[in-house]
């Protein structure tokens, strides 16, 4: 655990997957087409805290959806990025437009395309029912599975890591 917190301490940028990550991966489809995603409001709430703590948080999703464009900008979360199946050259110039080196970057996901950016960034990150092999390519593992808190537990390892988690919910006593 001392190596993920010395990760976790350099880390400037962290990036999301969205679905089986900050979902659980179900896809809801109505009859009109509309798509559905429920999101955790703890996940939501740690991006918060962790924006709020001077990181800042990007999204790369294979998918497009107007409820995860909804959704990150009522988390006001700049980058995002949908309809990216190859992710990497995206990470590329999010990285390059931040002046970020990789060793300053987390990145979560769940899924074989996800593994391009993890085996690349500083701190690579897996919510807990990845994929097998993506579990055996993370840094570290998050104790919930996507959609289910992984999100605030990739929040508060980063937050407790860079020293500043005790005192952001010691302000809401």
């Amino acid at each position: 655990m001392q190596d993920i917190q010395e990760k976790a301490r350099n880390i400037k940028l962290v990036i999301f997957d969205v679905d089986g990550v900050l979902t659980d991966g179900s896809l809801f489809l109505g009859d009109d087409g509309q798509e559905y995603k429920a999101f955790n409001s703890r996940d939501g709430h740690g991006m918060k805290m962790l924006q709020a703590s001077g990181v800042e948080i990007g999204i790369i999703t294979g998918r497009s959806s107007e409820v995860v464009r909804i959704r990150m900008e009522s988390l006001g979360i700049k980058h995002v990025h949908q309809g990216k199946l190859d992710k990497l050259p995206t990470y590329l110039q999010l990285r390059d437009q931040l002046g970020l080196r990789d060793e300053e970057v987390a990145y979560v996901g769940d899924d074989v395309v996800d593994l391009p950016i993890m085996r690349r960034v500083g701190l690579a990150i897996a919510v807990n029912d990845a994929h097998p092999f993506v579990l055996q390519h993370a840094h570290w593992q998050t104790p919930h599975a996507g959609g289910r808190s992984a999100g605030r537990d990739v929040c508060e390892l980063l937050m407790d890591a860079q020293g500043n988690l005790q005192s952001a919910l010691e302000s809401y006593l």
